[in-house]
């Protein structure tokens, strides 16, 4: 098992754009491609005098071959192609800079609590 965790540089003048079109459209075809989302965040960083807007999220994954693969199908979904490109052309770009880590537990790290109903 394995977690990866995406940031997602997002954009104050557009981040409910974002917001609704990863809640409406992305995570629904992500789990169709076998994405399990274990949490998302909204962060604010500040870098110096500039503030960032981020959106970070949490996936867990058996290996990176899955990953890999998952990615690469999510990516090539026609249906998630289309939305990007009709909320790019409404909203213009919505996201920024990605950052991408793979996280490997250490042998003395608790396991992940159960999501809480």
């Amino acid at each position: 098992m394995i977690n990866q965790l995406r940031i997602y540089e997002i954009f104050d003048h557009n981040k409910a754009a974002f917001h609704a079109r990863f809640r409406d459209h992305a995570a629904r075809i992500m789990a169709r491609h076998g994405f399990r989302i274990l949490a998302m965040w909204e962060a604010r960083s500040e870098q110096g005098s500039e503030a960032r807007t981020e959106f970070v999220y949490l996936l867990a994954w058996p290996d990176e071959a899955a990953k890999d693969a998952a990615w690469e199908s999510f990516m090539a979904d026609e249906e998630w192609q289309e939305i990007k490109r009709r909320t790019a052309a409404e909203h213009g770009g919505l996201v920024g800079a990605i950052e991408d880590r793979i996280l490997r537990a250490t042998d003395y790290s608790a396991p992940l609590m159960p999501p809480q109903a």
